[in-house]
């Protein structure tokens, strides 16, 4: 059992990262240990300056139930990483490249991303993050690197809510007014936005995140921001958790609130998390760029095999209640498997471009959605349709919304659909898949049995 403890995964970060970190930042006395559940929330411990080089050295200890928590935080037996399991404790490792300090606190911290193993230095089979590394693995052993890139919507509110509890849009920081109407890419609203604006950019900086445009969305205080590709996958999925964690963190310093619901507001736009994708082959070359001067046959298969799976991968990419708010007939929030070339009312969108930077982008996603489950789903679909070199059909040219082409209705048939998902079974794994199910199942009762206001309001004293 000693030997087994000290069982050094091969991921892990060489503890050289820290040493110079430490060298490097004399002034930081504590950091953030994170790991990344299911649900894409953000749970760990602080540390004190000293347990850091041990932390990289041996690791540390963390429960394994912290992979089996609900989005309340409560802990769900059928996970079988509660009690079943004697809540047995895991190894946690850190995350190579993933030591950043946290400009934004005083006294100053840093932060360094885990990721979970078994005592024998396996893979924790419910860690969302090995889902992903295994799809791109498996692509990699074929010659093809994965580009991959998020874009991230979200809301900034007021830190109060209005009288009835409901969340309101932020006062802009320079003037006090509060939003109001649609003001889509508005440069003068981004500038009333500063300092948070200022911030974010700096914070960025210091944690070497490729953060890159800033833009006014369709809703007052939604805004996206986008960021450069990465040719790594799970670098792209890991730039996104941590832009939400920096942004959250700056939002309250700013009095404010920033807010990653899929849908915040009933009648305003909701947010979406896009992946963009494409595939270097062993030279370099884009995979996906145009031959002679069409869609290259890989984009075309790739883009079938997303289409084939989409629906039964839809608890992935909208996996909470409040998710599927967000599609909307004439919304910019898919509602079909269908795709499209320079046309954001589609699924899966070919972006206006280079034909030698020619990708493909997933639109499915809600900001709530886990990028590393998105990211190991995407990357699933794409070597499928590589596989079967299907065609996608002919593209849509217009707005898509079939009545009987749909994704799913709701919440519940996306869970019974990745319960008899095959496909997700395959690329989750069976203790992933078990696990998000049973978060899922739960998650899903806890709503199911509560009385909600507008109940009462509609049939308290009608029927």
């Amino acid at each position: 059992m000693a030997g087994a403890l000290s069982t050094r995964p091969a991921q892990a970060a060489d503890i050289a990262e820290a040493e110079a970190f430490l060298a490097d930042h004399p002034e930081i006395g504590a950091f953030d240990l994170v790991l990344v559940d299911i649900n894409g929330i953000a749970r760990g411990k602080i540390i004190r300056r000293e347990e850091l080089l041990p932390l990289f050295r041996g690791g540390r200890h963390l429960p394994g139930s912290i992979l089996g928590l609900d989005v309340t935080g409560e802990d769900v037996e059928e996970t079988g990483l509660v009690w079943s399991d004697g809540d047995a404790d895991r190894r946690a490792w850190p995350i190579a490249g993933s030591l950043v300090p946290l400009p934004w606190t005083s006294p100053p911290r840093g932060e360094v991303r885990l990721s979970l193993y078994e005592l024998d230095g396996a893979p924790m089979a419910a860690d969302p993050r090995h889902a992903l590394a295994a799809q791109q693995a498996l692509l990699q052993a074929d010659g093809r690197q994965p580009v991959a890139a998020f874009e991230l919507e979200f809301y900034l509110l007021d830190r109060e809510a209005t009288a009835d509890g409901r969340p309101q849009p932020l006062r802009m920081p320079l003037t006090g007014e509060r939003l109001g109407g649609i003001h889509v890419y508005s440069v003068d609203e981004l500038d009333r936005l500063e300092p948070f604006v200022d911030a974010v950019y700096r914070a960025a900086e210091a944690q070497a995140l490729p953060v890159q445009t800033l833009i006014s969305e369709y809703a007052p205080g939604q805004f996206e921001l986008t960021l450069r590709h990465r040719e790594d996958a799970l670098r792209a999925a890991d730039d996104l958790v941590m832009l939400k964690r920096l942004l959250r963190a700056l939002a309250v310093r700013h009095g404010m609130k920033a807010c990653f619901m899929a849908k915040p507001f009933a009648g305003r736009a909701g947010s979406g998390m896009h992946a963009h994708a494409s595939l270097a082959g062993r030279d370099g070359a884009n995979l996906f760029a145009d031959r002679d001067g069409e869609l290259a046959p890989a984009l075309r298969h790739a883009i079938a095999g997303l289409l084939e799976t989409m629906t039964e991968s839809m608890l992935v990419f909208a996996p909470h209640l409040n998710s599927w708010r967000r599609f909307a007939a004439q919304s910019y929030a898919p509602t079909a498997p269908s795709w499209g070339v320079n046309n954001r009312a589609v699924a899966v969108r070919v972006p206006a471009g280079s034909p030698e930077g020619r990708h493909l982008e997933q639109r499915a996603a809600g900001v709530d959605a886990n990028p590393y489950l998105v990211g190991a789903v995407v990357l699933a679909g794409i070597r499928r349709g590589l596989a079967a070199q299907r065609d996608p059909g002919p593209p849509a040219t217009a707005y898509v919304s079939a009545a009987d082409d749909t994704l799913l209705a709701d919440w519940r048939s996306a869970i019974e659909a990745a319960a008899g998902s095959a496909f997700l079974k395959e690329v989750l794994g069976e203790r992933l898949h078990h696990v998000l199910l049973a978060l899922k199942r739960a998650e899903y009762r806890r709503f199911a049995a509560d009385i909600t206001a507008l109940e009462l309001q509609l049939y308290g004293e009608v029927v």
